[in-house]
C-alpha cells in the first residue's frame, strides 16, 4: 500500500486542471501580448481565467494578479505595504512567528531596511487572538499579515479596517478548502498558489484590493497591468483557475470527507502514550493532523513511514531538508526536542477509511520501534527527565 499524506505540500494535479492546459500547449499557444488571432485567444482565455478566480474568493477580475506561486505573492503584498507605508511615514508591521517563511524572510529584510516588526503570540492551540492584534497596532503600523489557516481572519481584518492598516493574509493552506469572501473577510490582500489545490506547480495569483497600487517586483513588459512583466504562462493560469473552480464547487462534500477522515486519525494516533496534537483539535484545516512524540526524532520517522509506503512530513516543505525543528512548533511553545519529534499527514478527499487505519498502525508501529532504541526514551521511561507531553 502506498499512501500520500503530504498534500500541505503539494497536491497532485487533477484530470481537470489537465484537461485545461492541454489546449494551450498544443492549439492556443500563442503570446497573449501579440494581436493577431492566436495571441488574442491567448489573452481571452487568461481573462476568461481571471474572472473565475475572482467569482471564488469574492474579487473583482481585475483585483488578481497571476503570479508564480505563493511565495512571491507574498513577498508582493508585503514590499507593497511596506513601500506604502514609508511613504507615509508608517514603518511598523504587525505578524505572526507563525508564518511560513516566504513571509518570516521578506519582514526580515525590511528590518534591515529600517522597520519595527512586532510579532505577536501564537497560543498553544495554534490561534492568534484578535485581541492582541488590536494591541499591537500603533499608529505607525502599515500593515498585519496573518496566516490564512482556520484563524480569525474576518475579526483581524475588522479591526484592520477600523484603524485603516492593511491586512494582508498568507491564504496557501486554505483557497480551495475553505470558504473565502475577500469583503465579508476584510481582507486587503490575499495570497494562493496553484499546487495546493490540484493545479500545476509555478503558478499562483495576489489578490490586492482595488486602491492598492502594487509594488514591482519583476520589471519588463506591460503584462499584468504593468504589474507584473513577462509573457504569462498561459497553461499554468488555465490549470489554476480550472483546479479552483473545481474545488469551489466540491469543497463542502470534500471537506466533509476530509473532515471525516481526519478526526479518525486524530483519534487513533491520540493513543500512543505522551502523543500531542499540535494546535486546537477543531479549528483545524480539513485535511491537517500534526503530531509530537516524545522521544524520537522525527526524521527517523518519516524515513520509517516512507519504508511502509506513507509520504508524509515534519513541517514545511519549504524547510524539509532541515534538520532543525518546525518554527510553528516553537511558535506554540513546544519545546525544540519536542517539536523535533513531530509528524505532518495532510491528506487528501480521496483517503479511504481502511487507509488511515493503515497509517494509525504504521504510526503505532513506528514510535515505539524508535522509543525501544532512544536513549531519551530510557531517560523519561526512568525517571532521570521529566515528561513533557
Amino acid at each position: 500500500m502506498r499512501i500520500y499524506a503530504d498534500n500541505a505540500a503539494t497536491t497532485k494535479m487533477s484530470r481537470v486542471a489537465i484537461d485545461a492546459m492541454i489546449p494551450y500547449m498544443e492549439e492556443h499557444y500563442g503570446n497573449p501580448s501579440s494581436l493577431y488571432t492566436i495571441g488574442q485567444e491567448a489573452k481571452e482565455a487568461i481573462e476568461s481565467a481571471r474572472a473565475d478566480v475572482a467569482a471564488v474568493i469574492g474579487a473583482e477580475p481585475r483585483e488578481i494578479i497571476f503570479t508564480s506561486g505563493g511565495s512571491e505573492a507574498d513577498n508582493q503584498a508585503i514590499l507593497t505595504a511596506a513601500e506604502l507605508g514609508r511613504n507615509a511615514g508608517k514603518m511598523h508591521i504587525v505578524s505572526s512567528a507563525f508564518e511560513h517563511h516566504a513571509v518570516l524572510h521578506t519582514l526580515k529584510k525590511l528590518e534591515k531596511q529600517g522597520f519595527e516588526v512586532t510579532l505577536v503570540d501564537v497560543h498553544e492551540d495554534g490561534i492568534v487572538r484578535p485581541e492582541e492584534v488590536a494591541a499591537a497596532i500603533r499608529p505607525e503600523t502599515c500593515l498585519v499579515n496573518e496566516i490564512g489557516t482556520i484563524q480569525p481572519i474576518r475579526e483581524s481584518g475588522a479591526i484592520c479596517k477600523e484603524k485603516k492598516v492593511l491586512f494582508h493574509t498568507d491564504a496557501v493552506q486554505a483557497v480551495g478548502h475553505l470558504p473565502i469572501n475577500v469583503t465579508g473577510d476584510n481582507i486587503d490582500m490575499l495570497s494562493a498558489s496553484a499546487h495546493k489545490f490540484h493545479g500545476p506547480k509555478g503558478t499562483g495569483f495576489l489578490y490586492a484590493r482595488r486602491g492598492i497600487l502594487l509594488k514591482n517586483l519583476i520589471e519588463g513588459g506591460a503584462q499584468e497591468r504593468g504589474k507584473r512583466a513577462g509573457t504569462e504562462n498561459v497553461p499554468g493560469i488555465m490549470g489554476l483557475a480550472a483546479a479552483l473552480k473545481d474545488a469551489a464547487a466540491h469543497r463542502e462534500e470534500n471537506c466533509a470527507k476530509m473532515t471525516a477522515i481526519r478526526d479518525r486519525l486524530i483519534e487513533g494516533i491520540s493513543e500512543i502514550p505522551h502523543a500531542a496534537l499540535n494546535g486546537d483539535a477543531k479549528k483545524r484545516l480539513p485535511g491537517n493532523v500534526n503530531f509530537c512524540f516524545e522521544g524520537i526524532e522525527g526524521e527517523s520517522l518519516l524515513l520509517l513511514l516512507d519504508d511502509k509506503g506513507i509520504a508524509a512530513s515534519s513541517g514545511s516543505a519549504c524547510t524539509s531538508g532541515s534538520l532543525d525543528p518546525s518554527h510553528v512548533l516553537l511558535a506554540i511553545g513546544r519545546v525544540h526536542d519536542v517539536a523535533h519529534g513531530s509528524l505532518r499527514l495532510s491528506i487528501g478527499e480521496d483517503m479511504t477509511e481502511e487507509e488511515a487505519d493503515y497509517v494509525i498502525a504504521a504510526v503505532k508501529d513506528v514510535v515505539t520501534y524508535l522509543r525501544s532504541f532512544s536513549p531519551v526514551w530510557r531517560d523519561l521511561m526512568a525517571g532521570k527527565r521529566p515528561f513533557i507531553l
